[in-house]
């Protein structure tokens, strides 16, 4: 399987993501570059850092670096009406870069003698860790921590191979088609984990101080 293609699709679709949000914030070009870049590789650097292979693996990725940015630039000219469409089928590309990434991360934390634990991380970090970067870049709450279920499917991708169970080919592939189908269902259902607010409990407690120290005086 050529997993490569998958890298490709991954790449493509993260970078563009990165691009749109900077357009959406104002960015000038530098700032859709440097997002887009973030978001195509940040998860990639922090998955190296964090299970020792080398940064400079990073920039071994030539081909890569040339694709996204063609992709980003052809985004920054595109007409809106483009970029409506491309937000529409957002969701599948960005599940497609997840699944690629995430069992990327855990393929190289396996081939390194990883524990679990690691793998797990590893697949994690690549598959969201860019997105992260990028959202707080651009001063937004990570997407990843509060929308549909996400990292999840990542971390759901890292276990079945640090366990062993998607080692082959094809069975490798099917764990791609599931992560991309979980993710696409959790979009289209809007599945969430279990949240708990204190907001309003911090609010009462603060009305609640002022209310006496008002009376104090």
């Amino acid at each position: 399987m050529n997993w490569e293609l998958f890298s490709i699709i991954g790449t493509i679709a993260f970078a563009v993501s990165g691009a749109i949000v900077a357009m959406e914030e104002e960015y000038d070009i530098l700032g859709v570059y440097v997002l887009g870049l973030v978001t195509a590789f940040g998860g990639g650097v922090i998955r190296n850092l964090l299970i020792g292979k080398p940064i400079v693996l990073l920039w071994e990725q030539g081909m890569n670096f040339q694709i996204a940015l063609f992709a980003m630039t052809l985004v920054f000219f595109l007409p809106v009406r483009y970029i409506r469409l491309w937000k529409t089928w957002e969701a599948f590309f960005d599940a497609i870069g997840l699944a690629a990434f995430s069992i990327q991360g855990a393929l190289y934390a396996t081939n390194m003698g990883h524990p679990l634990s690691a793998i797990i991380v590893a697949a994690v970090l690549t598959g969201i860790g860019g997105g992260m970067i990028r959202d707080v870049l651009a001063g937004r709450k990570p997407l990843v921590l509060k929308d549909e279920i996400y990292a999840v499917w990542g971390m759901l991708a890292g276990a079945l191979v640090g366990l062993g169970w998607a080692q082959g080919t094809w069975q490798l592939a099917v764990l791609f088609v599931l992560i991309i189908v979980l993710r696409m269902l959790s979009v289209v259902n809007k599945w969430k984990l279990p949240k708990r607010s204190l907001r309003n409990v911090v609010s009462n407690h603060a009305l609640a101080e002022n209310s006496k120290r008002r009376a104090d005086m």
